[in-house]
Order: C-alpha cells, then sequence, then structure tokens
C-alpha cells in the first residue's frame, strides 16, 4: 500500500476501487478537533502522530441533520471532523495541478464523503484531487457574541465569526505545505465548489486572509447569501431561545453541538410553516458568510466587482444551471406558490421590481404560478448571482468564464430529466454510474451521457492545468450572452430546436435582469 509523508506523520492509502492508477487517501486531520476548550475558536494544527496511519475512510461528518444518499450521518461525539481526503495518480515529483473540492448543503449540511464527490476519475486525468469537510451550521457560521478584532484584517481566536471559512484557509494550508508528497504542484491550486461550496470559494477570492493559496477557481451555482453583523446576531438570538439558553458565549458553550443542530433545526422549519417570515420562508437557509469587517470585509460580489479577485492574478470559471430550483420543488422544500396572491407576496418579501416580475409571468405563457415562481427564485438565488460574479471579475481586467448547464436528454415522459440545481456536478466529477445520485442526473446514464461527463471533467481538468476550460473567456465591455458555453449532449447541441429557444428565452431574462438591481440576500 503506498505511504505518504506529510507534516504530521506518515499516511498510508489505498487503490481509489476499480481506478488501480489512482491511490485514494481519505480522513487526513488537517486540524485539530474543534471542540471542547477549542470550540467556537479558529482552527489550530493537527497534532503529530507516529508510525503510519491508515487513511483508508473518509472521516466523521461536521454537526447537522442531514442523511444524504451514500454518504454518512453525522453521530453525537464525533468530533475529529477536520479532515482533507487526496486522490491522486502519483509518480509526478510534485508537478500535477491540484483541485480541491468544497462541498455546498446551504452551510449547514453535507460533506466531502457524497458518492458524487468521489475524486478518481478526475485524477485519472492527471489531476491531485482534494476534498475537505469544514465546521458548518451554527458550529462553523453562528454569530458568537464576544469577540472583536485584534487589528483591522485580523479577527481574534476568541470565538470568530466565519469558522467555516477559517476551517477552509486551513484545508489550503494544509495543501500548500504537504501536497508535493502526494505528486501536487502547491503553485498550482485550483479550488472549486459548488452552491455554498462555490460561495465559500467566493469569499475565499475576497479575502486577504487566503491569498496567495490558490491560483485558480471554479464555482458551480454559488449561492446568494451573505449575512450582515446585525442578521447574524439576530439568527443567533433565534437559536438560543430555541435551544432554551441566553445568546452568550457562556451559555452558548454549554449547550450541546446536538442541541444547537436541533435548534436551528427548529428556527428553519418555524420560517418554512409561516408564510409572514417574508424571505425566510421562500429561503429558510439561516446561516452564511458573515460580513464582518475584519475577515470578510465585503460580500463576494461587491468585492469581485471592486477587482479583489482580478487583482490577486486569479483565473476564474462559473457555471450554472438553467432550471435551478426545479431540483427544490421535487424533494419538496419549496414554498408552495400556487396563487397570485402568493406570488405577489413572494415579489414584495424580496423587493422584485415590478417590471422584472411582469416579465417573467410575460415568457411564462401558460406556465403556473408554482413554476413561474421556481424559475425567478432559482435566478435570484443561484442562475443570476453566479453570471454577475463572472462578469464583474471580468469588467475587474480578470480572466473569467461563463458555462450554463441545460442538459435535458434521458429520463421519461413520467420524470423528464431536468437541468436542476447539483446536475452538473456528477458529469464533472465523471460519477454518474453511482446509484446514489440518479435521482440528480434523472435516472442511469447513457452513452450521450457519459460523453457529455468526458467533455466537461477534460474542461475541468485543462482549466486546472493552464487555465483554459476550451471556449472563449468574457470579454470585457462585451454582451457575455456571446460567450457563455452551454454544457448539452450531443443530440442537443446547436441548430434551431428546444435548446436554441432556451437560450434566447435566457437572454431576454437576463436583460430584464440588467435593468433591475440584484439584492444580496442576507440569511
Amino acid at each position: 500500500m503506498p505511504v505518504f509523508t506529510t507534516r504530521s506523520g506518515a499516511v498510508r492509502g489505498a487503490p481509489a476501487g476499480r481506478s488501480a492508477s489512482v491511490t485514494a487517501v481519505l480522513g487526513i486531520p488537517y486540524a485539530a478537533p474543534p471542540f471542547g476548550p477549542r470550540r467556537f475558536r479558529g482552527p489550530r494544527p493537527a497534532r503529530g502522530w507516529s508510525g503510519v496511519r491508515p487513511c483508508l475512510t473518509f472521516g466523521p461528518v461536521a454537526p447537522q441533520s442531514a442523511e444524504l444518499p451514500g454518504a454518512p450521518g453525522w453521530k453525537p461525539g464525533d468530533e475529529d471532523v477536520l479532515t482533507v481526503n487526496v486522490w491522486t495518480p502519483g509518480g509526478s515529483g510534485g508537478s500535477l495541478p491540484v483541485l480541491v473540492w468544497i462541498h455546498g448543503g446551504a452551510f449547514a449540511f453535507g460533506s466531502s464523503a457524497q458518492p458524487d464527490f468521489e475524486g478518481a476519475a478526475l485524477a485519472g486525468l492527471g489531476l491531485v484531487v482534494v476534498s475537505c469537510n469544514y465546521r458548518l451550521g451554527f458550529e462553523g457560521f453562528g454569530h458568537v457574541p464576544g469577540n472583536a478584532p485584534v487589528f483591522r484584517g485580523t479577527t481574534g481566536d476568541i470565538c470568530p465569526d466565519n469558522r467555516g471559512l477559517l476551517d477552509q484557509i486551513a484545508a489550503l494550508e494544509w495543501v500548500r505545505d504537504n501536497i508535493a508528497a502526494f505528486g501536487g504542484d502547491p503553485d498550482r491550486v485550483t479550488v472549486a465548489g459548488q452552491s455554498a461550496g462555490a460561495t465559500s470559494v467566493a469569499c475565499l477570492i475576497a479575502m486577504d486572509r487566503a491569498r496567495g493559496l490558490f491560483r485558480r477557481a471554479a464555482l458551480h451555482s454559488a449561492v446568494n447569501s451573505c449575512a450582515t453583523a446585525e442578521s447574524a446576531a439576530r439568527t443567533t438570538e433565534e437559536v438560543a431561545r430555541a435551544a432554551g439558553v441566553p445568546a452568550t458565549r457562556e451559555a452558548l458553550l454549554t449547550a450541546s453541538p446536538q442541541s444547537l443542530v436541533a435548534a436551528s433545526d427548529a428556527v428553519v422549519e418555524a420560517c418554512r410553516r409561516d408564510p409572514a417570515s417574508g424571505r425566510r420562508h421562500h429561503d429558510p437557509a439561516i446561516f452564511g458568510p458573515v460580513v464582518d469587517g475584519a475577515l470578510l470585509r465585503a460580500d463576494p460580489l461587491t468585492a469581485m466587482f471592486a477587482g479583489a479577485g482580478a487583482e490577486a492574478g486569479i483565473d476564474l470559471l462559473v457555471c450554472r444551471t438553467t432550471e435551478e430550483y426545479a431540483l427544490f420543488e421535487a424533494v419538496g422544500s419549496s414554498a408552495d406558490i400556487a396563487t397570485e396572491a402568493r406570488f405577489d407576496a413572494f415579489a414584495r418579501d424580496f423587493g422584485l421590481p415590478v417590471a422584472l416580475v411582469r416579465g417573467y409571468r410575460d415568457r411564462a405563457g401558460g406556465a403556473s404560478f408554482r413554476e413561474t415562481y421556481q424559475a425567478l427564485q432559482g435566478d435570484l438565488l443561484f442562475a443570476e448571482y453566479s453570471d454577475r460574479l463572472a462578469e464583474a471579475h471580468a469588467r475587474a481586467g480578470g480572466t473569467a468564464f461563463l458555462a450554463h448547464f441545460d442538459r435535458r436528454s434521458g429520463g421519461s415522459p413520467a420524470r423528464p430529466v431536468r437541468a436542476w440545481h447539483c446536475a452538473d456536478v456528477p458529469f464533472a466529477f465523471g460519477t454518474l454510474d453511482d446509484e446514489d445520485v440518479h435521482f440528480l442526473v434523472g435516472g442511469p446514464p447513457g452513452d450521450a451521457d457519459r460523453e457529455l461527463s468526458a467533455r466537461m471533467m477534460r474542461s475541468w481538468a485543462d482549466f486546472a492545468t493552464c487555465g483554459d476550460p476550451g471556449w472563449e473567456r468574457l470579454g470585457e465591455g462585451r454582451d457575455p450572452g456571446a460567450d457563455v458555453h452551454h454544457w448539452r449532449t450531443a443530440g442537443e447541441a446547436g441548430g434551431r430546436g428546444p435548446s436554441s429557444e432556451r437560450a434566447e428565452s435566457g437572454a431576454a431574462l437576463r436583460a430584464l435582469w440588467r435593468d433591475a438591481g440584484l439584492p444580496i440576500l442576507t440569511p
């Protein structure tokens, strides 16, 4: 079995499933367990070990209540949650490009052990692939009273905000210090993520603390979510009340991780059930990165427009799907917007301009209010935000590439394939054949799906290697629609038909958004 020497000690991996040429080294601690006296504090280095540590299974996941298909759940008592996983083809002497994956999950659930994130197929293309776990929910993103900046641009170690982002930085520092042992080049790191993971990556681009830890970034379906100091404090009050403790550092430290997970779930469920809860009724995600004025000085979109990524010389690849919010309807987590009154209330809750709302209703034709809501909410939360991140980076002088995932082939008349949130991820990782991802991609893949997956994987690999995914970059001052790459199966690509009609409709809706301001949503 291959053995690799890290700064903390030697680790042993194993062949990655059927990929005999790729070695998987799983569950390597990159920081100390963030509990006990270290709870609510910034990450600290992992303790070293003697001998060779077998790293053959994923590490424990962060505290959460989610039970996701094919992935482990959290069990109270699991504390060594800050681990990385490495897939490497090896034998390269520290010269291979590195791709670091940050998982999504509304900043409250998920893990690197999800089957769609298995890195062996990508590593087979000549990459060292890394994924990491980080603190979630209140443990990672809850505001704990009592912290204060030490000096401008840094945060004290007593219960800082954005502990989950600090964990991600620690994981990237581990990559910088150790990845050469696995064949990776620490000067050619691409950090990638989807949904909350993509927004995490956007935050890392905006943060001085992460400067120099990566050269490129890939964002899939970034979520429009960034808390203010005030909104984060209000969330703490709600969670503490649900947990039955005062909203003080001392009291929150006495509350178990399990009780804070349950309290957070109770706050989310109360918003979901109450139409009068405003924005949170439609988007009951209560945690997100906090613009604390120290670690994160501005929301990522504002920072990108100000040139944060361009000044750092970061190449950016952004992808989003064309039916983002259809997934939430399919899994039963969407608000029930079945009437004109409920639709109008949604528009008021988010302060959406009348012209924008009318435009969506006109483009929808005979669609129901529920379907129109899905289209508008998906663009508000994910699609428009993602597009604007790419455009902002390009306009600031950075190199940016933009793609839309619009694969619709396959499925059945009773259950057509939807290009919804998360559907693109198994294609990019080459994990289509895992049964646990078939719900996301509409069933077992066909040959056209595998061909599309091969193209998307090659695009990621080329971007991580040389910064070119295979299509034109967004041009400064040009109509961005001319430079957007569309991911479709071979049978869907090119010519007139439904795919080109969807593109034209999407361009019309984008024109409406350009005339409307995009609100930065606060959890």
